[in-house]
């Protein structure tokens, strides 16, 4: 099994801290990661959906993949 990168491992830990704080995290993504607020999303849904990230933290990635779950039906709703 491939292991997380430093890079996966930080996004990750970014993650645990800053969900209860939505405000100024796209400013602290550009600032921390020195990436583009979408790419970082990017590379945050590809990592979730890895094994080796919900072995690294799987209380975290469970809840993540909620979110996600859970924008992706309001989205479609939307569309219906």
């Amino acid at each position: 099994m491939a292991r997380l990168s430093e890079l996966e491992m930080r996004i990750l830990a970014f993650e645990r801290g800053w969900w209860r704080f939505p405000g100024a995290k796209e400013r602290e993504i550009l600032e921390v990661f020195g990436m583009p607020v979408t790419r970082y999303y990017q590379l945050l849904n590809t990592l979730i959906d890895r094994p080796e990230a919900a072995e690294f933290d799987p209380v975290l990635v469970a809840r993540l993949r909620r979110q996600r779950s859970r924008r992706h039906r309001i989205r479609s709703a939307r569309q219906d």
